[in-house]
């Protein structure tokens, strides 16, 4: 069974930092594109930012480029998400998805994809 798990949710003030991290089990995910998706109150889920199979190749919605960095380790199946320079606008439930979604930047609900369960993220103003 394969499971997602975030961590690394918190609140934190206008300018901080904070590390997610997404361990995934049950499974071999070297193969696929790993993802982030953020979903705030009332709005729809988006894209925050990606990495390819191997790692060499990352990918941003430009709310957050130059702010956040995302990376991965096969060996712990693991994807981060490194996010600087928060602002309230970042305020969101984080996702980590293995599959379609995170290789095309899309938050359509693709048919083999995963989704972890979320992780709270809230920037004070």
């Amino acid at each position: 069974q394969v499971q997602l798990v975030e961590s690394g949710g918190g609140l934190v003030q206008t300018g901080g930092s904070l590390r997610l991290s997404c361990a995934a089990s049950g499974g071999t995910f070297s193969s696929y594109a790993m993802g982030w998706f953020r979903q705030a109150p009332g709005k729809e889920r988006e894209f925050v930012a990606g990495v390819s199979w191997s790692g060499s190749s990352t990918y941003y919605a430009d709310s957050v480029k130059g702010r956040f960095t995302i990376s991965r380790d096969n060996a712990k199946n693991t994807v981060y998400l490194q996010m600087n320079s928060l602002n309230p606008e970042d305020t969101a439930v984080y996702y980590c998805n293995v599959g379609r979604a995170a290789a095309t930047g899309s938050a359509a609900k693709y048919e083999y994809d995963y989704w972890g369960q979320g992780t709270q993220v809230t920037v004070s103003s």
